[in-house]
């Protein structure tokens, strides 16, 4: 009998699990290193007007929160980073006159504790080096490629193309006999203004601001700070706010709102710069500072680097504030500026809790770490760390494995012994003769010392060093003293002959 096909509906119910944007940007957060979070608040700050830096004083946060002595990694300036781009904005405007030619920027130097020794792991490149790093991410001829180098080459100290493209083309074909137009030179010189940082090869003021409000967000604010520099540029640089707010049939509030925004733009890219510029993407700094006291005690430090701390502009808070005073008696442009508002707000403050929630994970990881490697990090022998596997940190923590392997991926800690980076920390568990837990580290450290102390002229061969490690209590196979020797970078028996 033949069979019959039927077909059925079933219903499932299945649940699945989706992080937020916050715990998106919280699991990010987690997994940067400390320059490479220095570079994303920057980013952060450039992006979101209502973010905003502070004072540690004002914030009230800092080393108290972590319970340990305070670490200086950064300067102690009073004035915080946005109050100096608008002095700095202010000086440039001022100094351009008719030519608009600007004096340079005084970057401040960093305050580093003598006492501290930053390990640096790389080479440290300079502005001219970042730039040709983006170079090569171009899809450029040999032509343009020289061209892009000798405009580079061309800038000044705060980022400027001080030259006029005739000039260059000419001095191209006499002295480096390359024949490129004024217009495939305007073409390579958009290569190179479209990278970072913003601003950097323009021409004049005028070009420089407004190459940093085209990368912002379409919308009404970037349509009408547009407008200001485009065709309002020589009132703008008097500040006569008054005349431009009329001119282009701006509330009061709003006209402040776009003043404030504009002031933002940074006049002087190169300068904010500085030589050094590659430093923090090219070292390793120590995102943990463990610290063994003379009396048993271990501090544990967060190294906030050049991180500052961040608070919503309040601005911006006050502003919307008053706009939800009058909420129904609103323009158009008034309710679009609202929401843009109270977007930035709540991206600003979801950034500052996911900076907040990093600071309280990572130290809640390296506490666990050091409590439970604390023999080693009173006396510096690696044979004391004990075995210690990611689990162990997620349950003595109760955050996720994953949690853990973020923290503890490219994150370094500098202890009294020197500097070393969090996975150092971690090795499997091997179970003695005598029933007690050793880590593989040490069985390898035994392992080690065993063949150092060997008859140079007889070496031991991997079956004979299993029976060594036996008696002294690691009952290993054959196979795992090969794989360990290996792994120390040993050669086999007949390779370490000497007669």
């Amino acid at each position: 009998m033949p069979q019959r096909l039927e077909q059925t509906e079933r219903q499932e119910l299945k649940q699945k699990q989706r992080l937020s944007s916050q715990q998106m940007l919280q699991v990010k957060l987690i997994g940067m290193s400390i320059a490479e979070l220095e570079e994303k608040i920057k980013t952060e700050l450039y992006d979101n007007p209502a973010l905003e830096t502070t004072s540690p004083v004002e914030d009230g946060e800092g080393g108290a929160e972590l319970e340990t002595d305070a670490y200086d990694g950064g300067g102690d300036d009073e004035r915080t980073e946005q109050e100096e781009r608008e002095d700095d904005f202010e000086k440039a405007l001022e100094d351009i006159g008719i030519d608009e030619e600007m004096s340079g920027v005084s970057t401040r130097e960093r305050v580093v504790d003598d006492d501290y020794v930053e390990p640096v792991y790389g080479n440290i490149v300079s502005f001219y080096d970042s730039l040709k790093e983006q170079m090569g991410e171009e899809d450029l001829t040999e032509q343009q490629q020289y061209a892009l180098e000798y405009l580079i080459g061309s800038l000044d100290n705060n980022g400027y193309l001080r030259k006029n493209l005739e000039d260059i083309s000419d001095e191209l074909a006499i002295y480096h006999n390359v024949e490129i137009s004024v217009e495939e030179l305007e073409e390579v010189l958009r290569i190179l203004q479209s990278f970072d940082p913003p601003g950097i090869g323009a021409r004049t003021l005028q070009e420089c601001l407004m190459i940093q409000v085209n990368r912002k967000p379409n919308g009404l604010l970037k349509e009408k700070m547009r407008e200001v520099i485009s065709r309002h540029f020589d009132e703008f640089i008097k500040k006569h706010w008054d005349k431009i707010r009329v001119s282009m049939g701006l509330s009061e509030s709003f006209a402040d709102d776009l003043q404030r925004e504009i002031r933002r733009l940074n006049p002087k890219p190169g300068a904010a710069m500085g030589e050094s510029v590659g430093r923090n993407l090219q070292q390793i700094t120590p995102d943990f500072i463990v610290n063994t006291n003379e009396d048993g005690s271990i501090s544990i430090t967060l190294n906030d680097g050049n991180v500052p701390t961040l608070k919503v502009s309040p601005d911006y808070t006050e502003s919307i504030e008053e706009y939800k005073k009058r909420k129904g008696d609103l323009s158009r442009s008034e309710k679009e500026s609202l929401a843009f508002y109270e977007d930035k707000v709540n991206k600003a403050q979801g950034f500052i809790d996911a900076i907040r929630q990093r600071r309280h994970t990572l130290y809640a990881t390296m506490k666990a770490i050091v409590e439970w490697q604390r023999k080693y990090f009173l006396d510096g022998d690696e044979a004391d760390l004990k075995p210690m596997i990611l689990k162990d940190i997620a349950e003595k923590t109760g955050l996720d494995i994953s949690t853990i392997s973020r923290v503890s991926n490219e994150k370094y800690v500098q202890t009294n012994w020197g500097a070393f980076p969090l996975r150092h920390f971690f090795s499997d568990g091997y179970v003695t003769d005598n029933g007690e837990e050793t880590s593989t580290r040490k069985i390898k450290l035994s392992l080690k010392d065993l063949i150092s102390k060997e008859n140079k002229e007889k070496p031991l061969s991997d079956d004979a060093l299993a029976a060594e490690m036996k008696k002294l209590g690691y009952p290993i196979a054959r196979r795992t003293v090969a794989k360990y020797r290996e792994q120390l970078g040993i050669p086999v028996a007949r390779l370490r002959k000497e007669t």
